[in-house]
């Protein structure tokens, strides 16, 4: 599939924000944060819970505001606006994380919060752009590039870090200050490689714009609620993505903190980090093709019963090449699943009204990253094993699997 330029630029949204992705969310925040808190009195297993914990309200936060954002988005000329002050406060507050002092780890905690949400509301209005710059037909493909290269943006920001990481900054920052600069990393590739969507992707199915935009937003998001069995497909669709993304985005998440716990070193985790991201470029972009010959359907389905089995595979989890097997397989399946469930969403809703739909497709993942974690740490809290807790998730892939399934056939595939 060959990109036009509205397309690439479309794309390099997912690289601009993999910095965040990759150095804050998975690979340096989680162990900075076990380290400030750890060294204030905080247990292990509690600062595993409360890393969990920030998670899920972030997400919370970001799930409560997106059908409303996403019907004010349909309006013509709100969806890049929205984008714009998402996606800036998630960079300030990316920044933000370099400034807070090391005792600090409540308050460290709050301005990840905040990242988290201008990190998740930008997506969701990246999302939606996936039907103004592709047809139905270019979708999974497209969509599996975007997930492929943000991978790949994000391990050539990892690897920046890396070299900051293993000569302590040219032998002249502690690790702290190693830290903090990786967090001042991850705010400027995104700022830096924001610009070409900002200036090349434009709205192109929309509503038209009406003398009270807020109050109109509203009142859309209760009537497609309450005609909600008007999409029954689609209605269908969101319950099982609600229940297996909560594994992939927990997964995502907890993984360093679990890392931790079963004794895995934190230079050993950034290697495993680095080798899943560069294993998720080349498998995204497989399950684009293998979408295109055969059907998204196929592909979403494989994609799970792989999560199942990293899910029962984790209760024997006990050495870093159990945690080196199950990352790798982590990596072929973390942004297939991601991209064609986005590619099957986007062919079912209608084109015009496409950001007030995926408002309801980021609400109910992000309702179920609200779940995983708080799961993840209640688990692990009462057993005391990080391990146990991961497998816990393999029910949520396990009813996701069964309502996927009894999907009819075709009702969204690209055959």
């Amino acid at each position: 599939m060959k990109l036009n330029k509205e397309q690439w630029s479309w794309v390099f949204y997912d690289w601009a924000n993999s910095g965040y992705g990759i150095i804050v969310t998975t690979a340096v925040l989680p162990i900075y944060f076990k380290g400030i808190a750890q060294a204030s009195g905080v247990s292990a297993a509690n600062a595993t819970a409360f890393w969990g914990y920030a998670n899920s309200l972030g997400t919370l936060l970001v799930a409560i505001l997106a059908p409303f954002l996403g019907a004010l988005a349909d309006y013509q000329g709100y969806k890049k606006r929205l984008l714009t002050g998402f996606a800036s406060l998630g960079m300030v507050m990316t920044l933000g994380l370099a400034l807070m002092p090391a005792s600090q780890w409540q308050w460290l905690l709050v301005v990840y919060i905040l990242s988290v949400l201008g990190y998740s509301g930008g997506n969701l209005f990246y999302d939606s752009f996936l039907t103004d710059v592709s047809d139905d037909r270019q979708m999974d493909q497209l969509s599996s590039v975007g997930y492929g290269f943000g991978y790949l943006g994000g391990v050539i920001a990892f690897i920046l870090f890396m070299i900051l990481q293993l000569t302590h900054g040219f032998g002249q920052l502690s690790s702290t200050a190693v830290a903090r600069w990786g967090f001042v990393l991850a705010a400027i590739w995104w700022v830096v490689f924001f610009l070409p969507i900002q200036r090349n992707v434009h709205q192109r199915h929309s509503l038209t714009t009406t003398r009270a935009p807020l109050k109109q937003s509203w009142q859309r998001v209760w009537t497609t609620i309450r005609h909600l069995r008007q999409h029954k497909v689609l209605a269908w669709f969101l319950v099982a993505y609600f229940c297996y993304i909560d594994g992939v985005d927990t997964i995502f998440t907890m993984a360093t903190s679990i890392g931790l716990d079963i004794g895995i070193t934190s230079t050993t985790l950034i290697m495993v980090l680095l080798v899943v991201q560069l294993v998720a470029f080349p498998f995204s972009i497989l399950y684009g093709w293998l979408a295109n010959r055969t059907s998204t359907r196929t592909g979403i389905l494989i994609a799970i019963i792989v999560y199942l089995v990293i899910c029962v595979d984790a209760l024997f989890l006990r050495s870093v090449t159990d945690f080196w097997i199950l990352a790798v397989l982590v990596g072929t399946s973390q942004g297939g699943i991601q991209a064609l469930s986005r590619s099957y969403f986007g062919r079912l809703v209608p084109k015009e009204r496409s950001s007030e739909f995926f408002g309801f497709y980021n609400i109910l993942g992000k309702f179920s990253a609200v779940l995983g974690p708080v799961l993840v740490g209640i688990v692990t809290q009462i057993t005391g094993q990080s391990r146990i807790g991961a497998a816990s998730l393999s029910i949520l892939f396990v009813v996701g699997l069964l309502i996927f399934w009894r999907i009819p056939q075709g009702m969204a595939d690209n055959s």
